[in-house]
C-alpha cells in the first residue's frame, strides 16, 4: 500500500541451531483448523515485555543527516471485551521539502500476541484515499476495502484467503518490539499491499550502547536486524536495523533503514510514557 517514511514495523546455520519457535493460539479451536494452527501460526512474544496503554512515542526521520519528517505512534486503547489493543501511527514529512510530501495515518487492532483483526491505512492529499483489512479468523477470510474518502467512492470490495496468521504493516512493529532482547529468528507472514508477503528478522540478547540527541547519556539497548521482500507501509524496501531499550518496554531508540528514497535513520525524539526513562548503559 504506498510509499512513505519508514520505521523498524523490522541466518546462518550455527545461529539457526540455537533458536526456538513457540506457537500462539488465536485461531478458533476446532478440528478443521487444528492443522492450520499447528503449522502456520506465528511465534508468541516474550513474557517479560509489556505494551503500555497510552504510550506515545515520536521519532525524527533523517535523510543524509537532514531531518525530513516525523513518526508518532500511540497505543490508544485496550478492550477488555475482546482483549484487543488499538494503535495508530501518524507519518508526516516536514513542509518545504523538494523531494517528499507525505502525510499518512495507519491504524491497527491486535491481540496480546500482536496478531491483528483490523488494519486501516489513510493517505492524506487532495484525494484522500484509504484501505482497510478485516481479518476474520472464523471464516478464514480477509475483507479488503479500498476507496476515496474525498470522493466517497469504493474502488475495491473483495476478500482474500486467511490461511494462516498474518501481521499487518503496523502490528509488525509491535510484534518485533515484544521479541527483542532474546536471541531468536522470525520468519513472519505479513498481509500488505493486498497480498501475502514475508518479513524476516533476527533478535539478539547482547547489550549495546546507543547515543541520541534527545537523551544526555548512553542508552542500554538490544539489537534487531531484518529484511522485507516488499514495499512496507512506511516505504521500507529491504534491510533494516533497530536498537531497542533493554528493558520490559522495548522502546525503539534508533534505526537504520533502506527506503524508497535511499537510506534513512529514525531516532527517538520525545515520549509520553508512564514512569519510563531510557535505561542507562552501565557496562
Amino acid at each position: 500500500m504506498t510509499k512513505a517514511l519508514i520505521f523498524f514495523s523490522i541466518l546462518f546455520s550455527t545461529y539457526f541451531s540455537s533458536i526456538t519457535n513457540n506457537h500462539l493460539s488465536f485461531l478458533p479451536e476446532n478440528n478443521a483448523l487444528k492443522n492450520l494452527k499447528k503449522n502456520h501460526n506465528i511465534s508468541v512474544g516474550n513474557s517479560d515485555k509489556e505494551i503500555d496503554l497510552g504510550e506515545e512515542i515520536v521519532y525524527v526521520v533523517k535523510y543524509l543527516f537532514i531531518p525530513i519528517g516525523e513518526i508518532k505512534l500511540k497505543v490508544t486503547s485496550f478492550s477488555q471485551t475482546d482483549s484487543l489493543y488499538s494503535a495508530i501511527a501518524f507519518i508526516d514529512s516536514y513542509s518545504g521539502l523538494p523531494f517528499v510530501d507525505l502525510h499518512q495515518i495507519y491504524e491497527t487492532k491486535f491481540n496480546k500476541n500482536q496478531i491483528p483483526t483490523f488494519f486501516k491505512g489513510t493517505i492524506i492529499g487532495k484525494d484522500t484515499t484509504y484501505t482497510t483489512y478485516n481479518f476474520d479468523y472464523r471464516k478464514r477470510k480477509i475483507h479488503i476495502i479500498k476507496g476515496s474518502k474525498t470522493k466517497n467512492e469504493i474502488w475495491t470490495d473483495s476478500t482474500a484467503s486467511l490461511d494462516k496468521e498474518y501481521l499487518d504493516g503496523l502490528s509488525l512493529f509491535y510484534f518485533a518490539r515484544m521479541r527483542t532482547g532474546h536471541k531468536g529468528f522470525y520468519d513472519t507472514p505479513v498481509f500488505i499491499n493486498e497480498k501475502p508477503e514475508r518479513t524476516t528478522f533476527n533478535c539478539y540478547d547482547n547489550s549495546e550502547k546507543i547515543s541520541i540527541s534527545s537523551v544526555d547519556y548512553p542508552i542500554d539497548c538490544v539489537y534487531l536486524e531484518g529484511e522485507t521482500e516488499f514495499k512496507g507501509i512506511f516505504g521500507l524496501t529491504g534491510a533494516f536495523e533497530g536498537w531497542f531499550s533493554n528493558d520490559k518496554h522495548a522502546v525503539p531508540i534508533y534505526a537504520k533503514l533502506k527506503v524508497i528514497i535511499g537510506n534513512v535513520t529514525v531516532e527517538l525524539k520525545n515520549w509520553k510514557k508512564s514512569e519510563w526513562q531510557p535505561p542507562h548503559f552501565k557496562k
